[in-house]
Parts: C-alpha cells; structure tokens; sequence
C-alpha cells in the first residue's frame, strides 16, 4: 500500500470520536490456551470487536498515550489505518520491560506491513525510553499470534499478573530490543 504516512500521535488525533471509522472487527476461529504447561491451538469461533464504550476508552488512553509522546500512527488518505500505544514505565523485576499497550490496524488495512512497521516505531521509543525488552499482553488468536511470533516475540520470562489478570487468555510475550 503507497502513501501512507508514519508519524507520532498527539492528543488531538484521538479525540472523541476520532476511532469512530477505525474498523477493529476481527473474525477468530482458532486460539492458542495453555494446558498442562504448553501452548495449544483450539477452536473457539468468536467475532473480536469493540463495544462503544471501550471505543471511547481507546480515545481516552489514546489522548493519554499521546500526550506523554508515546502513540504512533500510520495515516491513508488522512484516516488512521493504524496506532500504537507504549506505556515507557518500566515494568518487571530490573525495569526491563516497557509496554506495548495496544496495537491495532483497521481492518481494510491490515496485511500490508502497516502492523509491523508501527511495531517497530514503538520498538525504538522502547529503547529510547531504556528498555531491554518490549513487553505484550497479546490475543491469542491464531492470525495475531503468528503476526508476533513473525517478528521475533516469544512468551514473556516474567508474565506480569496484573496484565495476566485482565486479560487470562492473552499469551504474554516478550521482544528483546
């Protein structure tokens, strides 16, 4: 896909109703479950989509995000086809770990690279930030694992349980910067 264009997010760009044309519906067939200390891949058919009140939440913590510096987005035709949200405080037990908080690509543009790229935005805010690893709390259906595991990311060494706790199916993952 041509044109589009990667810059670092402001509060303004995600105002009430800025998310409103953002498509975030994902058809999931397949996720991956621990059972008995391994990852298993089982069919649990369900559409992901975010209700009007967690739309208005994203805006929020995007108006947070961006206001700290650490929101990333990619632009079409100026609509947001993509973001990403990077929470800088470290975490884990060496503060090694900054946040990838959220990363999601509107549907029509998903699989031509915009994902990946953002990923790699907020890679680099990581480490200028001081972090070793890049930490996810990421869905475990089968396309967004793949999707990580492509670039490099593998189970967390240090699950973080309050991550673990909001979100018990998500796999958490790790990413050495």
């Amino acid at each position: 896909m041509e044109n589009i264009e990667y810059r670092q997010l402001t509060a303004a760009d995600f105002a009430a109703g800025a998310l409103d044309g953002f498509v975030r519906t994902q058809q999931v067939h397949w996720c991956w479950r621990w059972r008995q200390g391994r990852l298993v891949l089982e069919e649990h058919p369900f559409v992901d989509d975010w209700k009007e009140e967690q739309r208005r939440l994203v805006e929020r913590l995007g108006r947070e995000a961006a206001g700290r510096g650490w929101a990333y987005g990619a632009f079409c035709q100026g609509e947001l086809a993509g973001f990403a949200l990077l929470d800088c405080r470290p975490r884990g037990s060496s503060g090694q770990y900054r946040e990838l908080h959220m990363l999601h690509v509107s549907q029509p543009y998903r699989r031509f690279g915009i994902g990946s790229r953002l990923f790699c935005m907020a890679c680099q805010g990581a480490r200028q930030a001081g972090g070793e690893k890049l930490y996810l709390s990421a869905h475990s259906a089968r396309e967004t694992q793949a999707f990580y595991r492509r670039l490099g990311c593998v189970e967390a060494q240090e699950p973080q349980p309050d991550l673990v706790a909001e979100e018990p199916f998500d796999i958490q993952m790790e990413y050495v910067l």
